[in-house]
């Protein structure tokens, strides 16, 4: 951490995205990559619940001044999601796989425990 004890946004993405994939992994999900970057685009999450290669966007916020996280995946923030998520699937010689698209929203208000919310099929 920086001198000031405040996280960067990096880290605090990082932060999001084990607090994500703790969640997801309860559910019996299988995660299969995290921070999957093809040319300048990214996913945060590639996971399986065994039906659907899912790729998942994560949004954390301290708080909902500003609006709750999952307001924050703009149109192109999914573009670029389906730009990374073809990428995986083609380089993985997985293009039958049925695929879908989540967001997961958390917002952490300073020690208290994390509200998480998982918006299955967020975007197409």
């Amino acid at each position: 951490m920086s001198k000031s004890n405040k996280k960067t946004t990096r880290e605090r993405g990082l932060e999001g995205e084990d607090l994500a994939c703790a969640y997801l992994e309860a559910k019996d999900w299988i995660v299969l990559d995290r921070n999957y970057f093809f040319q300048k685009a990214e996913v945060d999450i590639v996971a399986t619940d065994r039906n659907y290669i899912i790729f998942i966007e994560v949004k954390m916020r301290s708080g909902t001044y500003f609006g709750y996280p999952e307001e924050h995946v703009t149109p192109a923030k999914e573009k670029n999601i389906k730009k990374a998520a073809e990428a995986w699937i083609y380089e993985r010689k997985m293009e039958t796989a049925v695929v879908r698209f989540d967001v997961i929203s958390i917002v952490q208000k300073g020690n208290e425990a994390p509200e998480i919310t998982h918006f299955e099929d967020a975007f197409r």
